[in-house]
């Protein structure tokens, strides 16, 4: 069950990537049919996925995990959420780091859609930004809430190439996100030093935390 736009809010800024800020602003009305399907179809088989009675938890999070990793680019996410401290990290660094931030966006993930149970995605319109660069508008449908509740915004930031979709960033109730990870990690790398490899073992032990309590 929703608890409040909260959770998701955190939850979605796992996933931004930056070069939102002007999504408020766009004028041009261009339907963008293919990005709505691949927005639909995909998140509401996460929520599928996770709520899924007939599946062990191992078939859970094996499916989820493929399912993720069709949905969005989390290398680029990831390297997007480093910030400046990527440009004087080794490649085996970097490498680390994507590693450590996959494992915690699938546990943040996983925790966090577990508790839409009952909820669907119903997709509102879109907008063509760029060729490939589309800006697809929807909102998750409560069936439980109460008469007069305002269901939640969510647009969905899409890149498409050779045919191929993949979520780049998210904004939640018209709440810019995209930078929400990146000042968290840049804060916690200017108390640590810059040092990435104290990054990539403090989000090993936040996605294990996540994990063991279910709490982000």
């Amino acid at each position: 069950m929703m608890r409040t736009a909260q959770g998701l809010r955190k939850t979605a800024a796992i996933l931004a990537l930056g070069g939102v800020a002007g999504w408020a602003s766009l004028s041009t009305v261009v339907a963008s049919p293919a990005a709505e399907s691949f927005v639909q179809t995909n998140v509401q088989r996460g929520l599928q996925i996770l709520n899924n009675p007939s599946l062990s938890k191992a078939q859970r999070q094996e499916q989820f995990r493929s399912f993720l990793m069709n949905l969005t680019d989390l290398r680029r996410i990831a390297l997007y959420t480093l910030g400046p401290a990527r440009r004087n990290a080794s490649a085996a660094d970097q490498d680390a780091f994507v590693s450590a931030f996959r494992e915690y966006a699938f546990a943040v993930y996983e925790a966090e859609f577990t508790k839409y149970g009952g909820q669907s995605l119903k997709v509102t319109g879109s907008v063509e930004r760029a060729p490939g660069d589309e800006l697809v508008r929807t909102v998750l449908v409560d069936p439980r809430a109460k008469a007069g509740q305002e269901s939640i915004g969510v647009d969905f930031r899409v890149y498409s190439s050779g045919g191929k979709f993949s979520v780049v960033d998210i904004v939640v109730a018209g709440l810019d996100l995209a930078i929400t990870e990146q000042e968290d990690f840049g804060a916690f790398l200017a108390q640590h030093n810059n040092d990435v490899k104290a990054l990539t073992a403090n989000l090993r032990q936040r996605a294990d935390r996540v994990r063991t309590t279910g709490q982000i």
